[in-house]
């Protein structure tokens, strides 16, 4: 039988410190919060091996998804900067990990799913937690009437990220996300000041891409 404490205190000892993370909220978060109860019983036992968790196979409707390695998810955070009093939003929230570990370091969390089983699941796991809204709805289009969002974080990777998604920042707000169409990528993290945005590249991940988030390709025309 797993030792699923024992498993937790081993990621964030070996998969999450090492890699820069130094927020005591983060840190703590992860260590508290069962992130096996988040994954279909037959993956528990590897719920915290350093890859992603599938969630939902390929040929579901709403396309394959994953839990994304918890070394990604705490590094996205970090370079994130939640502050206490933030407002967040979750985009691709699957069966609410990360909205579970960001109700214990930001004001207010939405956690938007497109899939209607892995929302289900999430409202499921998440009922108890007075600070988390989850939202059904395309991944794409964000939550426009819970806008303005300090912080907007992507758990998976997108091709590129739309404008929708940017608009509903805040002044000063930050958006984290996995970008690039290859399998490894680089996460990104965007900061609005104004009608601009500026981006910087964080460090490089490999997760399971989110649907919806082609790259829009124009046809080439003769």
């Amino acid at each position: 039988m797993t030792d699923f404490t024992a498993a937790r205190l081993n990621m964030v000892d070996s998969q999450v410190r090492p890699n820069g993370i130094t927020d005591r909220r983060i840190l703590a978060a992860m260590q508290d919060i069962p992130r096996e109860q988040f994954v279909p019983e037959r993956f528990r036992a590897i719920a915290y091996v350093d890859e992603d968790v599938p969630l939902a196979p390929a040929e579901n409707k709403h396309g394959p998804r994953a839990l994304i390695e918890a070394m990604a998810f705490a590094r996205l955070l970090q370079n994130a900067e939640i502050k206490p009093g933030d407002r967040v939003l979750v985009v691709g929230a699957g069966t609410g990990y990360g909205a579970a570990v960001l109700s214990r370091i930001a004001a207010d969390v939405v956690a938007l799913e497109s899939d209607p089983g892995l929302a289900r699941e999430a409202r499921h796991r998440l009922a108890g937690l007075k600070n988390v809204r989850i939202v059904e709805g395309p991944l794409p289009a964000g939550a426009e009437t819970l806008q303005p969002f300090d912080v907007i974080i992507l758990e998976g990777r997108a091709e590129e990220v739309p404008q929708p998604l940017f608009d509903q920042l805040a002044e000063g707000g930050r958006l984290v996300a996995v970008v690039g169409e290859a399998d490894l990528a680089r996460a990104k993290v965007f900061t609005r000041t104004g009608h601009a945005m500026a981006a910087r590249d964080a460090f490089d991940a490999s997760v399971t891409a989110l649907p919806g988030f082609r790259k829009n390709k124009s046809a080439f025309v003769f």
